[in-house]
């Protein structure tokens, strides 16, 4: 198979592509392209190409799509903070975008697997205890309303056979290694990672907000198991909301303290942030998985499982 992996070189991106890579992987890939803004890390496999692409320029979908390919992982995004800060570039990366690489596929492989990876941004609002797949979407930042109209474009593309187009809404992503980002959740990292590395980190939530977390090994298996399902189990709605478990930030301080100690967790203090407090209180936290499990998805079992995660595969290699 051709598989076209966008955003390869960040976090995500190049994680999916070492699994997709990989003898383990449920695609058996003949072909694998990644590109990102800056060209993906080479990898020493004749399978791969990297591009450096600009996806906002206007030849860059039918450049990158060819004459086709069989699976599509969307993960290209100017992530939430950045949108908020700049309305334009924000639409333009992550709407626009978004809507010429479905265009190409179009008309170049209609047949083609599309993953677009969503966000649980898309929720806010007045919203029920428990969300659901079906749950209206009423976006608090321009970086939700984004995610939401290409939520809108993919499954409409897909139901007129444009493309086999399917979202996926990530939930938050912890924990991320490498350097913060700016992102409206980075936090989330930060108070693990940091500490971890001896470092003190700031947190601009209370520690009663709740958040609906993953970790990136199960985000990964989450995001390439939609591309091997059937078309006819999506039904008229191609979005699923990725499983995720439920942690307050005070539970996860809690269970960095459990896993590292007390030292390392006596380096996260909180300091209020209006702005980000506003924000991160209006996405939902609690979510109904069993949609997601009957269709093979993979959840957590616990966030102490999850730090050991971060310092078993990346804590050591940042050392």
């Amino acid at each position: 198979m051709k598989v076209i992996v966008t955003g390869a070189a960040g976090f995500l991106g190049s994680r999916i592509a070492d699994a997709l890579l990989s003898e383990s992987s449920p695609i058996k890939v003949t072909d694998l392209i990644l590109t990102d803004v800056q060209a993906p890390q080479k990898r020493q496999d004749a399978r791969v190409v990297t591009l450096a692409l600009d996806l906002t320029s206007s030849s860059a979908a039918s450049h990158l799509i060819g004459s086709g390919c069989d699976v599509f992982f969307h993960l290209a995004a100017v992530v939430s903070g950045l949108s908020e800060a700049d309305f334009d570039f924000g639409m333009k990366a992550n709407l626009d975008a978004t809507r010429s690489l479905l265009e190409a596929l179009r008309k170049k492989s209609p047949t083609a697997i599309f993953i677009f990876t969503s966000s649980v941004g898309v929720f806010g609002g007045n919203l029920p205890p428990v969300i659901d797949d079906l749950t209206a979407v009423m976006p608090p930042t321009s970086y939700g309303t984004a995610k939401a109209m290409c939520e809108l474009l993919v499954n409409d593309y897909g139901r007129r056979g444009f493309v086999d187009g399917r979202s996926v809404r990530l939930p938050t992503v912890s924990v991320r290694p490498g350097a913060p980002n700016t992102a409206v959740t980075s936090f989330a990292s930060g108070i693990i990672r940091e500490p971890l590395n001896g470092i003190a980190s700031i947190c601009p939530v209370p520690p009663e907000q709740e958040m609906w977390l993953s970790s990136p090994n199960t985000v990964v298996r989450n995001i390439i198991h939609a591309a091997t399902l059937p078309n006819t189990v999506f039904g008229p709605w191609r979005t699923v909301n990725l499983p995720g478990i439920t942690v307050s930030v005070g539970a996860m301080v809690e269970a960095l303290k459990t896993v590292a100690g007390d030292k390392v967790a006596s380096l996260v203090s909180y300091k209020r942030d209006e702005r980000l407090a506003r924000i991160n209180a209006i996405v939902p936290s609690k979510f109904d998985n069993t949609h997601a499990l009957k269709l093979g998805f993979f959840v957590d079992s616990n966030y102490e499982d999850v730090i050991r995660m971060y310092i078993r595969d990346d804590l050591k290699k940042s050392k």
